[in-house]
């Protein structure tokens, strides 16, 4: 739907982005300015030192998970059926929208709009927004970002507690992705979701926080 490479692109991307945050190995560095972490990053050859340190990390988990191995194999003819030609058909067929428009409000705007957004987790919440959990690290809660990212904008909390499923304290902060996550759980579809305790987070809080929580 938000064709943003394969799970296991994806995920690779990711941890070399949490295990050299702001580094020249960060392939979305964000040291390097807003634009080169916003979208800039998808427009060069990514730096030598992404590639090198990224070879040293372990990723055979997930070539070991066969939804990976089948979503990377198929993955160009799903991305055109899932995140164009679905969108397009539905309005068009359901409820007599020209395909037209479809194809360029369902597909095109909405694939822009959600693209922008997410890349704002790695700009945005890496430059504007408060940092309670960790003030030495550039990662930051914006709450525009989480408005928009259903969820993804408490960054601060994320890189302080990567291992943590939910990326925020639950209770009730807005933060869709995790309500999914859960509810997929309750379908017997999720396991072992991993949560950073209480007692954690407030010691963090207290130890490295800049005091806005």
């Amino acid at each position: 739907l938000s064709v943003q490479n394969d799970i296991y692109e994806w995920s690779r991307d990711h941890r070399v982005h949490h295990k050299y945050s702001e580094t020249d190995a960060d392939p979305h560095n964000a040291r390097r300015g807003f634009f080169f972490s916003h979208i800039g990053w998808l427009f060069v050859r990514k730096h030598r030192d992404v590639i090198e340190k990224g070879r040293k990390l372990d990723f055979t988990d997930l070539l070991d998970d066969p939804v990976v191995r089948f979503q990377r194999k198929y993955y160009k003819s799903s991305v055109v059926l899932m995140c164009f030609v679905i969108p397009t058909f539905v309005p068009w067929y359901l409820w007599g929208e020209s395909l037209w428009n479809a194809y360029f409000l369902a597909s095109i705007l909405r694939y822009t709009i959600s693209l922008n957004v997410t890349w704002l987790v790695n700009s945005a919440a890496h430059m504007y927004g408060n940092r309670p959990y960790d003030k030495y690290i550039n990662p930051r809660q914006n709450t525009l970002v989480t408005l928009g990212a259903i969820g993804e904008g408490f960054h601060n909390y994320h890189h302080t507690f990567p291992f943590d499923y939910s990326a925020s304290e639950l209770g009730l902060k807005f933060n869709p992705t995790t309500w999914f996550i859960d509810f997929m759980f309750w379908l017997g579809l999720v396991t072992d979701r991993k949560q950073a305790p209480k007692e954690m987070i407030q010691a963090r809080k207290e130890r490295t926080g800049d005091g806005s929580a």
